[in-house]
């Protein structure tokens, strides 16, 4: 059975058992601050479970991408070293809230792997927790299970539980058995045992308890039923074969690394098992690490050195260290991920939309670490020679930290290589120094000091669509810091749009409301208090009150960046798309995937074509349509983002469409003006804009007519002229530098001959040493240039004091390093030695320093010495 038929039969099995089909969400968690990445089916299910989000269908089913290689599920070091262990994945799983429990859970499960998956039922086993007598007699009673063939075991295996309060509760796990072939010698080889004869399949949670901080048990109101089933190893199962690489989802991947580097998987050496031969290992780590890295990249994670980018960083470095192992030296990686989208495109259409993206971001930074790490592997070299010579087998932390700082290298690369000199690393060390840079950068953040938010089951209505102003009760918890209203016209911050701010009033109490958020289904409204107590209004009537101006300034931003985002695709292609944005009242920045710098005619075809739309004033119309329906309309919709059955569409009448749930203004007209501010970049492959409309338009165009009058003001010329006279200041400008620059060389041409004069020759070498004033080491490297271009046959070191230490430039002629073999490196290495200092460089250009200010004339009269010792 093909990968595709796998999933295609399990989707299809629970949806005729009345499950809703969910497709997956996007690896990157949108509102989940405690994961980096989705780990688990659950994940999208998670605020259903703790009660923050109303249940919309009792049963439900996916097929979920996931990550894991963070936290307490890290499975990276492991990938490569076996044939099960990924850190992207597919997860099966389906769920039930509050419906159905074990029986059917048990039931359905043994169903579709026994008689849509045709296992055996002689290779499977189960296992329940200790305690879970129900847990067993439903497995014999319900299944035809052969007797024995249902094993107890504790919590370690068989309780899940989601963290130390919380839902828990027993599980259940299928294992299939692979045969007595794969038994391991341990006299109690069976379920559960390490040697990987008997494969985990299929786990079976049974949310039933609530623990209490005392860790005491109590029955959930509703049972909930969350399963998950490693979609690889069932496929790896049903193509009958032993290794998880041997299946439909790696084979073409594992054969263009073999066209790729000439060298064939499976064959490093006769000797040992398939699969675990070092050659063996990098090709399953590449294999491994190209589908995170194109899936990630895809959802929106960008290479960079905090959160989900340091991540997305160590998985590609990872896999470019062991292409060098392979013999690719050169950037590899990009062009595999096209086989990725071949495979799974099909499955995951993003894929196949930001097909040219992922590959851009990954090859850049392919090239970025290739620049970076031929030197980070000569500092370790330095570094670890230094290491011996103490006599230590520890790299320091510090160096480490230098490493990772300055060239990029992931922790696990360093240690890596540090194995391969049996020494180790400071982990610790290092970390504390990580740590520290990180609450530097905290520090240096600032933003609004938001209470922390408490926990509440009350459900808010927003009506501020409609309404700027409405009647509401306050409901407890609320606190002189937060307010819960039972509805409310504030917009709560969502899809990059800020929340609302304004008042909220009754007789004797006033609440300034600085910020809104939303958790599950409650809207947080966030400030403080500046009349009266919220003791006096709970449960009380008040009157809630938006900042109608900061709300109508947010609007007309919100709607010109779906303007703005249909012309970026009218002008640059369909490849664009919104990879996040803010919307703020003074301003909006929009984030889009592109190849490269828009140029000057684009950004004006863009910013024309977004001030037509609003001269023309459209109708902007807002509507609650199914999303199929939405999305036959071709209305947008942002990747990652999770949809329910019935979105609103925003659509600007003839222009476009898009998926949206920010407040709007009703005709475009209503924007007044567009100005783009800026276009940069923000990472390979992903681009910025930052906007302005309205007022904001109109103080940025006073802005610039101002220094304009200013400008021909210091010019002396009318605005109409201005760029003549700039021009012809520019033309004026070039013509004295280029006269400055003869001078210069007249005056250098001079320098170098008193140079000369002045020489000591050595067996037909002439050799230079000065002593000069300079204000910067660029001084003395220009000097040193010079000397390289004029004359033949010579060595010069060139000096100066600065900041109370010593400067020195060594250059060493062309025809001397061929000659000779003399390198400037060597010669003020040894130069700076004599003045209590080193250095180091070119052969033709190197630079050194020195303590000893008194040293310095002794150090310039050792030059012709140093140089008879090196001809020698």
């Amino acid at each position: 059975m093909k990968s595709h038929d796998v999933r295609k039969k399990f989707l299809e099995f629970f949806k005729q058992r009345d499950h809703k089909i969910y497709p997956s969400s996007s690896l990157i968690p949108k509102d989940d601050p405690t994961l980096l990445f989705a780990n688990a089916g659950m994940n999208q299910f998670k605020d259903v479970i703790l009660g923050k989000k109303r249940v919309q269908h009792r049963r439900t089913a996916s097929c979920q991408k996931c990550i894991r290689v963070s936290g307490k599920h890290n499975d990276l070091e492991e990938v490569g070293k076996d044939t099960s262990h990924h850190t992207f994945f597919e997860m099966l799983g389906n769920w039930s809230f509050g419906d159905y429990f074990k029986k059917d859970a048990i039931m359905w499960g043994w169903e579709f792997l026994t008689e849509i998956c045709g296992l055996p039922k002689d290779r499977l086993w189960a296992s329940v927790f200790r305690d879970d007598d129900d847990g067993e007699k439903l497995w014999y009673q319900h299944t035809d299970i052969k007797k024995g063939r249902v094993i107890r075991f504790d919590e370690k295996e068989n309780f899940w539980e989601m963290g130390e309060v919380g839902p828990c509760g027993p599980s259940s796990e299928i294992h299939y058995d692979k045969g007595e072939k794969y038994k391991c010698d341990r006299p109690d080889c069976g379920v559960n045992c390490p040697c990987g004869r008997y494969v985990e399949v299929w786990n079976l949670v049974f949310m039933q308890f609530n623990r209490d901080e005392k860790g005491n048990l109590s029955d959930l109101p509703a049972k909930v039923v969350d399963t998950g089933m490693g979609f690889e190893r069932l496929t790896a199962i049903m193509q009958k074969v032993d290794s998880n690489y041997d299946t439909d989802l790696f084979v073409p991947l594992i054969k263009q690394i073999e066209n790729m580097s000439s060298l064939s998987y499976k064959r490093s050496d006769p000797q040992e098992p398939l699969g675990t031969a070092p050659r063996d290992e990098s090709f399953q780590v590449i294999a491994d690490h190209i589908r995170a890295l194109s899936f990630a990249i895809t959802d929106g994670a960008i290479p960079s050195n905090e959160g989900q980018g340091y991540v997305v960083r160590r998985i590609l470095r990872r896999a470019a260290r062991h292409g060098r192992l392979l013999g690719l030296h050169k950037p590899f990686m990009y062009q595999l991920s096209s086989v990725v989208v071949d495979i799974m495109g099909k499955t995951y259409p993003e894929l196949k939309a930001r097909k040219e993206h992922a590959a851009l971001v990954i090859k850049s930074e392919e090239e970025r670490f290739e620049e970076t790490l031929d030197l980070g592997l000569e500092l370790f070299e330095k570094v670890s020679e230094r290491v011996c010579k103490e006599g230590s087998n520890t790299i320091p932390g510090e160096d480490v930290f230098k490493l990772y700082d300055t060239y990029g290298f992931p922790l696990d690369l360093t240690q890596v290589i540090a194995q391969e000199k049996e020494l180790s690393v400071d982990v610790s060390g290092f970390e504390k120094l990580l740590e520290g840079q990180r609450d530097r950068s905290r520090t240096a953040t600032t933003g609004v000091n938001i209470p922390v938010i408490v926990e509440c089951q009350h459900k808010s209505e927003f009506v501020g669509y409609e309404k700027v102003e409405e009647e509401a009760k306050v409901l407890e918890p609320s606190n002189e810091q937060m307010l819960i209203l039972d509805n409310t016209p504030f917009y709560a911050e969502a899809g990059g749009q800020v929340g609302d701010t304004g008042v909220i009033l009754s007789e004797g109490f006033q609440f300034e409301v600085d910020h809104t958020k939303t958790e599950g289904d409650t809207i947080y409204h966030l400030g403080k208090v500046t009349k009266g107590s919220v003791q006096e209004v709970l449960n009380k009537t008040v009157v809630a009150k938006v900042d109608i101006n900061r709300r109508n300034s947010i609007k007309r931003n919100h709607t010109a960046t779906h303007l703005l985002h249909r012309a970026l695709r009218e002008t640059l292609g369909e490849h664009v798309n919104q990879s996040g944005s803010l919307v703020a009242p003074d301003r909006f920045r929009f984030d889009f995937t592109h190849f490269k710098a828009m140029d000057e005619a684009e950004l004006a075809k863009v910013e024309y074509l977004v001030n037509r739309r609003i001269w023309q004033n459209c109708p902007v119309t807002c509507a609650q349509v199914p999303f199929e329906e939405a999305k036959k309309l071709g209305a947008m919709a942002l990747f990652g983002e999770k949809y329910e059955d019935i979105v609103r569409m925003v659509e600007v009448e003839g222009f476009s469409r898009e998926l949206c749930g920010g407040t709007h203004v009703n005709a475009t007209g209503e924007i007044g003006l567009f100005k783009i501010v800026s276009e940069t970049a923000i990472a390979a492959g992903m681009r910025r804009i930052e906007a302005v409309t309205g007022e904001g338009a109109y103080q940025l165009v006073k802005r610039q007519k101002e220094l304009l009058e200013d400008l021909a003001l210091v010019l002396k010329t009318s605005e109409e002229n201005l760029r003549e006279r700039v021009e012809t200041l520019v033309k004026t400008g070039k013509q004295l530098e280029k006269k400055v620059r003869e001078a210069q060389k007249e005056s250098a041409k001079s320098r170098i001959e008193k140079l000369a004069e002045s020489s000591v020759e050595v067996d037909g070498i002439r050799v230079i040493a000065h002593q000069m004033e300079a204000e910067t080491r660029n001084d003395l490297l220009e000097l040193a240039d010079t000397i390289r271009e004029k004359l033949k046959s010579t060595v010069g070191v060139l000096a100066a004091i600065m900041d109370e230490k010593i400067a020195f430039v060594a250059v060493v002629t062309d025809d001397l390093i061929k000659s000779k073999n003399i390198k400037a490196g060597q010669v003020v290495k040894e130069i700076s030695k004599l003045a209590g200092g080193t250095g180091g460089g070119k052969p033709h250009l190197a630079q050194g320093g020195g303590k000893h200010l008194t040293k310095l004339k002794k150090a310039l009269d050792g030059l012709p010495e140093i140089v008879k010792k090196m001809i020698k």
